[in-house]
């Protein structure tokens, strides 16, 4: 039950890099959060393999999704 209020519960780490990399492309995704593996051939695979070793940068990704999926639809 102590995933009732998390919004990411259910949501894969793929899941979110591929919906923010569509949202943004890898461009508009380097200029939201300043990592490598969005700037120098970017990847899915890459991305995930870089935010799975490293906690902080994947808590700044999650904090993206979640911004961006709270935006009203315009």
């Amino acid at each position: 039950m102590t995933q009732a209020n998390n919004p990411l519960h259910g949501i894969t780490l793929e899941q979110i890099v591929t919906a923010l990399a569509a949202h943004y492309g890898w461009d508009g995704l380097a200029r939201q959060i300043d990592l490598n593996c969005f700037k120098k051939d970017p990847s899915v695979k890459s991305s995930l393999k870089f935010l799975r070793k490293t906690p902080w940068a994947r808590e700044k990704v999650e904090a993206l999704f979640i911004a961006t999926k709270l935006q009203p639809k315009s």
